[in-house]
């Protein structure tokens, strides 16, 4: 419990959750693979992905290795197709729900790519990037939407987030991440967030 008036303030407000953009309830393991955020940019946007290294498979650590430029990319024959990637999301969230961060949410993280959302491109810039374990179009695990319901609520209190979409919205024609599996509805009743938040192609799924 708050010891003061300014901690209670602090924990009601979200700031207790936070320091300099790192999420108190996630493992940190900082990526080199990052950048500063244009001057001025409105963190309003995040980005939902999924992930998984080799695609299919589950529990080992390639995908924290990839995004900390330790991969070893001759220990399977897929890695080769990415040999030399340098990619990095804010967070990484498990089947079984546990939390990675990677970057700090002040900093622009390289997840997105070419991109265009809300009228504005190069989603980079002003996003925060959520990586599901797991691979496009298949299901995702009750304990991943519970860490992510949670974690969007606490970065709409820290940030002034107005959407949230995911990879093939943002790139459509070049992503199809998180795909036709990701359950948009389940996100939207655990958030009660407005519909307007949500790309169209979700809203009433």
């Amino acid at each position: 419990m708050p010891t003061t008036e300014e901690e209670a303030r602090a924990a009601e407000s979200g700031d207790a959750l936070w320091q300099a953009g790192w999420y108190r309830f996630a493992k940190a393991l900082p990526s080199p693979n990052f950048g500063p955020r244009p001057q001025g940019a409105q963190i309003d946007l995040i980005v939902l992905h999924s992930i998984s290294l080799p695609p299919g498979e589950y529990g080992g650590d390639a995908v924290q290795r990839l995004f900390t430029n330790r991969l070893d990319w001759d220990a399977h024959p897929y890695f080769q197709s990415i040999r030399g990637l340098e990619v990095s999301s804010h967070f990484y969230v498990r089947r079984n729900g546990e939390l990675w961060q990677f970057v700090s949410c002040d900093d622009r993280a390289w997840h997105a790519g070419v991109s265009t959302w809300r009228g504005r491109g190069n989603c980079n810039d002003d996003s925060i990037g959520i990586e599901l374990e797991g691979l496009e179009g298949q299901h995702f695990e009750e304990p991943q939407y519970e860490t992510l319901a949670s974690l969007c609520a606490a970065i709409a209190q820290h940030f002034p987030v107005a959407y949230i979409a995911g990879h093939e919205h943002i790139a459509p024609g070049r992503k199809q991440d998180p795909g036709a599996g990701f359950d948009w509805r389940l996100l939207r009743e655990q958030l009660g967030w407005k519909p307007q938040m949500f790309p169209e192609q979700v809203v009433g799924r």
